[in-house]
């Protein structure tokens, strides 16, 4: 679909009904689909590591009316920003504009995850890994009183500067970080709603043998253990182990596979009716597309559709639900599509 753009990390829609889409592009810019600057945080951001950078972009509900959007950076430091800018009077991102909302110190340059979205209540959701290593060398995502290792949920509406919803999980606990929704993940790269159902996908990057596709449906009240590192994917690390009270994978795929997991989307355009309620997923490494839904019996069917010769970075998607993917070897936007074989 385009082409030239510099190290593609994500595809992002505004919802303001301009049909726009925007490029995420990792050393601190931001693109419209036919290469109109619209930010430039170059000089604040760390893009040096291979997991560093600008990493993910998610419009306000009501963009058209306030003109605010929320960015997910590496800084100078390699620290995570998650920070609010606004549209300027020439109708793009106002660089002096920035708000930051939260900032987390990350103790190695990997796992800083980088995704972050609106979910259908309205509330922004961060996702944030472990704070890198391996084996989850910090011992942060078991851990509640820490972002690391988590999905937060928090209220951009309110407060200063965010409030906590006070549905959150783990509100009033002592020691707990109110603003976490859900934890035992080890590097959220890319999550999606749903946009017809409401239900969340995550994809959790793996460490040295699997990688992994979490459900969590619509109206959960937060709060699941999804494993790590207790668990890789469904799978005990080091033996036997206590799985209780932990949430297993509803997709995984071996390091036979590929390497390194990129979330996708629900499809729910018109293009390609073929598709329509399959979640799509790749691998980083190897270019493998999958797709996964549940059948009649309720169980999920996970099927390879389609090797591509791309290093995919992140899917996205518009605003009629035609999914995109990124790929950061050719620097190209692709539109994702199915026929009939």
């Amino acid at each position: 679909m385009a082409e030239g753009f510099r190290q593609p990390l994500f595809v992002a829609h505004a919802g303001d009904g301009s049909g726009r889409l925007y490029v995420v592009e990792k050393g601190g810019t931001i693109r419209t689909f036919d290469g109109q600057p619209f930010l430039d945080i170059t000089g604040r951001v760390r893009s040096s590591g291979s997991e560093q950078g600008l990493l993910g972009l998610a419009f306000h509900p009501r963009f058209r009316e306030n003109g605010y959007f929320y960015v997910n950076y590496t800084d100078g430091a390699g620290d995570t920003v998650i920070a609010r800018f606004s549209r300027g009077a020439d109708g793009r991102g106002d660089p002096g504009s920035e708000r930051r909302l939260l900032e987390q110190d990350q103790p190695a340059s990997n796992h800083n995850g980088g995704m972050l979205a609106f979910g259908p209540d309205g509330f922004l959701y961060l996702g944030l890994g472990d704070g890198g290593g391996s084996n989850d060398l910090y011992r942060n995502a078991q851990d509640w009183g820490t972002v690391l290792g988590k999905i937060l949920r928090i209220d951009v509406d309110r407060g200063d500067p965010y409030a906590i919803p006070p549905g959150n999980p783990f509100v009033g606990q002592p020691g707990a970080r109110p603003e976490v929704w859900a934890y035992g993940l080890r590097n959220p790269w890319r999550f999606s709603f749903d946009r017809a159902t409401g239900d969340l996908y995550i994809g959790d990057v793996g460490q040295n043998r699997y990688e992994w596709v979490h459900f969590e449906p619509a109206g959960s009240p937060g709060g699941r253990n999804y494993g790590w590192p207790i668990l890789e994917g469904a799978n005990c690390r080091g033996g036997a182990c206590d799985r209780a009270g932990l949430v297993t994978p509803v997709a995984e795929y071996t390091h036979d596979s590929g390497c390194s997991i990129t979330g996708g989307y629900v499809y729910r355009g018109a293009r390609s009716p073929l598709l329509q309620g399959a979640y799509l997923f790749a691998d980083y490494c190897t270019g493998r597309i999958w797709t996964t839904a549940r059948d009649a019996g309720g169980r999920w069917v996970t099927t390879e559709m389609l090797r591509l010769d791309a290093r995919i970075s992140s899917f996205g998607e518009d605003a009629d639900g035609e999914v995109y993917l990124t790929d950061l070897a050719a620097s190209a936007v692709y539109r994702v599509g199915a026929r009939p074989r």
